[in-house]
């Protein structure tokens, strides 16, 4: 059991002064001072209110709660439980509401919880083994045999992907080894980060938009990233459009005679 010094690495991550912390957490910056260095004992109570002030995700939570000796006080269910039944519909609505546009739901690792159909368009072309649930789609997104060969501004997207995987070492090693040095194009990168994707519909211009459940208190749920794409441009979104079968194509703009 190493409390004190999980503690102080979280803290110190958060770039937080003892007396910070002890401030949030209604303590003294010498009761924490005496916890960090292992001189006091702090009671499950405190623990928590410790871990709600730094705003740890529930799982690190848990984690240092076992680490002071005290059983975890978030559960982590799986999505296939009862308990998470109204989740699930949930995730269906979510998804199918925002068609036309693509939109998925991915675990903390970025495994493919849900996707709907207009995903399809985003993964074209890409190998089997790359997309479908379970897959990685930071994964799909920058391997070669993936998405990567028809993304325009690779440079931009894969350093986009690689930052929010961080944390993640082995997963962050093997998807830039992917991404060759590529130096970003000029003059961007705007208000967001893009994402110009060639499609069989046309150059497509994406931005996303990331949503969580903010008020969790299972472990699975917190994780849980509901990833929505948006298109940036009208002719975007008139190409999403036509892919869903809600506006006709130019081909299928003429009659039978050949007319418009």
């Amino acid at each position: 059991m190493d409390f004190p010094r999980k503690l102080r690495e979280r803290r110190t991550r958060r770039h937080l002064s003892q007396l910070d912390l002890a401030m949030r957490a209604g303590t003294t910056q010498r009761y924490l001072s005496f916890i960090e260095s292992g001189r006091s004992v702090p009671g499950r109570t405190m623990v928590l209110r410790l871990a709600e002030s730094l705003e740890l995700p529930l799982r690190e939570r848990n984690e240092l709660l076992l680490a002071a000796g005290f059983a975890p006080a978030y559960p982590e269910s799986s999505l296939d439980e009862p308990v998470l039944a109204p989740v699930r519909t949930a995730i269906d609505h979510i998804l199918r509401g925002h068609l036309p546009y693509p939109a998925l739901v991915i675990d903390r690792n970025g495994g493919l919880i849900a996707a709907n159909d207009a995903m399809s368009l985003i993964a074209e072309g890409a190998a089997p083994e790359l997309f479908g649930p379970g897959r990685n789609v930071y994964r799909l997104a920058l391997h070669p045999d993936g998405m990567a060969p028809r993304i325009r501004n690779l440079a931009e997207w894969a350093r986009h992907i690689l930052t929010r995987l961080s944390d993640r070492e082995e997963l962050h090693a093997e998807l830039a080894g992917y991404v060759p040095d590529l130096e970003p194009s000029a003059g961007q990168l705007g208000f967001a980060v893009p994402l110009h994707l060639a499609s069989s519909r046309g150059e497509l211009h994406l931005m996303t938009t990331v949503t969580t459940f903010a008020t969790a208190v299972d472990v699975t749920l917190a994780e849980l990233k509901l990833e929505a794409f948006l298109p940036v441009d009208a002719a975007t979104a008139e190409a999403l459009q036509e892919a869903a079968g809600l506006r006709p194509s130019v081909s299928g703009a003429m009659d039978h005679s050949g007319n418009w």
